[in-house]
Parts: structure tokens; sequence; C-alpha cells
């Protein structure tokens, strides 16, 4: 079955998958082009650089596998395919971690007391000194010290440019604690600026 040439460049990504879901296969190319690049920035900050390229294959075979299963009606599908990146990060450094027989411990930021989950959230912007992670390789030193749950969000919000509602839906985190990792990410990320 021959399909007309079709413009991609100013197609929806949910246009594009109607367009892959009705057979045509360039439609799927087009989407590991779209998001290839930010896959593997999200990934290789989460991990390493090595690791980012092994675990992106593994997100879009895992996109490929369940694209029938997405609904534009619950999410956009950047969000969609953001919640299988960190769902397949998270699985690979659990697999390293048990590889490696690594005990790191637990997390006490979570289990922090909830009061500081309700302190609203004046949109915190960085300051002079965090400006300096313009710097993609200081950024990368100062982002690997950070829990990887503030690294997350970090990166969602700012690289990535998605809201806090956004970013809570791929972490399966209610808003308000979404909000509060990120004040305490910038609270650290400030500590170790200075």
């Amino acid at each position: 079955m021959l399909y007309a040439q079709h413009d991609f460049a100013e197609s929806t990504d949910e246009e594009i998958i109607l367009l892959y879901k009705s057979g045509d296969q360039e439609a799927f190319k087009i989407l590991i082009n779209r998001y290839a690049s930010p896959l593997y920035n999200f990934t290789a900050r989460l991990t390493n650089r090595n690791d980012a390229s092994d675990i992106v294959q593994e997100i879009f075979i895992k996109v490929w596998k369940n694209i029938k299963h997405f609904n534009p009606a619950k999410a956009s599908f950047k969000t969609w395919i953001f919640t299988i990146a960190r769902n397949a990060t998270t699985d690979f450094l659990r697999k390293k971690k048990s590889l490696l027989f690594s005990d790191i411990g637990g997390n006490d930021d979570e289990n922090m007391d909830s009061f500081s989950e309700n302190i609203p959230d004046k949109d915190l912007l960085p300051d002079a000194a965090l400006q300096k992670l313009q710097d993609s390789r200081l950024l990368d030193e100062i982002l690997q010290k950070l829990p990887s749950n503030y690294r997350e969000v970090l990166l969602l919000h700012y690289q990535e440019e998605m809201t806090f509602d956004e970013v809570g839906k791929i972490l399966d985190k209610p808003l308000n604690t979404v909000k509060s990792q990120h004040r305490r990410a910038i609270m650290k990320l400030r500590k170790m600026l200075n």
C-alpha cells in the first residue's frame, strides 16, 4: 500500500502516531528522530553516557511494543514516553545495583515530614549561582551528586521544559511532592555551588 508523502515536521506526535497505526512505517522513525536526543540526555544524566544508549534502545522497543495502548486523552505522547524512559532507567539502575551487590541504603529525604509538602511553591527561580550550571560538564558532575529523585525532577522540569504537573504524572507523584522535591533540589544545588 502506498502512502502519500507526508510533511512530518509540522505534525503533532499524536498525528504521527495515527499515521503509524494506519500502516505508515516511516512515522515511527520520525518519533525516534524527534525523541532520541532528549531521551538520551535524560537517561545519561540519570546514569551515564555509556549506559544511556542501551537504555534509549530499550525505551524505543517498549514504545514500539506498547504504542497501541497510548491514549492521548490520558497524557501527551511526550509525558507517556518520558514515563517509559523513567521506568526503564529505574529498572536498569535496579539491575545494575543488584549485580554490583551494593547497598547504598535508604533515602531519608523520602521520609521527611509532610509539612514541607504543603508549602506553596513560588516557582523558585535559579539564582546567579545556579546559572553556573549552564556548563554541561559542571551540570553533569553536580547532578550526579544529587539523589535520583531530585535529578529526575530537575531534568524533566528544566531540560525537557515540562510543567510540575507533567513531571508528577511521569514520576507518579502528587503535585505538592514534585514541588517539594524541586525546592529541596534547588536548595541542595545552592549549597553545592557555594
